[in-house]
């Protein structure tokens, strides 16, 4: 009897101990949707990307991913968002050239840190970036253009995205190449850039394939150059190199970030859902319609991308003396 009544107790001790640890041992990643922070308005390209997966991704990893743009400051406040956010998975950021690689040059000050706030999760893709001009601007080819803005007494005015931005910093790469004297005009997203270039406000700007892409085919830019090692399939467009400037290249490229401190198993399983969607054929047609480079990675290999890319355009921000504060 004794025997049996311990044996009884010792079961419920079990069985208790059980219960109790059993949420931890069988809770997964996410268990809850996830929130996609995107630091441009929506529309642009930026924002089209992460729409486009976010679908996919959602089922791979059985719950929704929503996304919620948070534009300004050059994706500073976006950024900053996330890096102060739960470190759980289920708040993740669209992170690009400007967060990355330029914000850190460009600004004295953050309420972030760019390297040690933010993890990889992987690369997404990249946008070769296009010179553009407004289609009543007499010009067709990189050499018509320089030629004709040579000719403009004051120089010429150009439109970005924002200060900071890719496309801005593509733009004053051009401006040391070429040696024009070019004004920048900074907006707030690419959509009212873009319809200042279309309405002849500005002349010219640097044009991400994904935001410029309907814009060309309806001939109300005129594309004059891409800024791709070769040409991009579904755009008429010869590159720089072809037309005389060498080793001239500009993405605007993105990946995906999660705060700090998140578990190991969460990046893990929000990179393989990211791999399966970019490889998806749906996936794959969208991103050749708007001219994007899918850039499948690891982690490790966002990490090592991403570091050569702030030395690069650190470089050209602190030789230009570009400052945002």
């Amino acid at each position: 009897m004794r025997l049996t009544s311990w044996l009884n107790r010792a079961l419920t001790r079990t069985l208790t101990l059980a219960t109790l640890t059993l949420p931890l041992a069988v809770a997964a990643f996410p268990d809850k949707p996830i929130e996609w922070v995107v630091p441009y308005p929506a529309g642009g390209g930026s924002d089209v990307v992460a729409r486009v997966l976010a679908e996919p991704m959602g089922r791979l990893l059985g719950q929704a991913m929503v996304i919620n743009n948070k534009p300004g400051a050059a994706t500073n406040i976006g950024a900053e968002y996330v890096a102060h956010a739960k470190a759980d998975g289920h708040v993740v950021l669209t992170a690009d050239t400007a967060t990355l690689a330029a914000n850190p040059a460009l600004y004295t000050k953050l309420a972030y840190n760019a390297e040690k706030d933010l993890v990889p999760v992987g690369l997404i893709a990249r946008f070769p970036m296009i010179l553009v001009v407004n289609a009543n601007i007499p010009v067709k080819n990189l050499a018509e253009f320089t030629a004709w803005a040579k000719q403009q007494a004051k120089g010429l005015n150009y439109a970005t995205p924002g200060a900071g931005s890719p496309h801005h910093l593509a733009t004053e790469l051009f401006r040391e190449r070429s040696g024009l004297t070019l004004s920048h005009v900074p907006y707030r997203g690419a959509a009212p850039a873009i319809q200042d270039v279309i309405g002849g406000q500005l002349p010219m700007m640097f044009v991400d394939t994904a935001s410029g892409y309907p814009h060309i085919m309806s001939g109300r830019l005129r594309a004059i150059a891409i800024a791709s090692a070769k040409r991009v399939p579904g755009f008429d467009v010869p590159t720089f190199a072809e037309q005389g400037m060498k080793d001239f290249e500009a993405y605007a490229w993105q990946g995906m970030v999660v705060p700090a401190n998140t578990p190991p198993e969460a990046i893990t399983t929000l990179n393989k859902a990211l791999l399966t969607a970019l490889d998806s054929t749906a996936v794959k047609a969208r991103f050749q319609t708007l001219g994007l480079e899918a850039l499948p990675s690891t982690p490790a290999k966002m990490a090592a991308y991403t570091q050569s890319e702030r030395a690069k355009w650190g470089a050209l921000i602190r030789s230009n003396n570009i400052r945002l504060d």
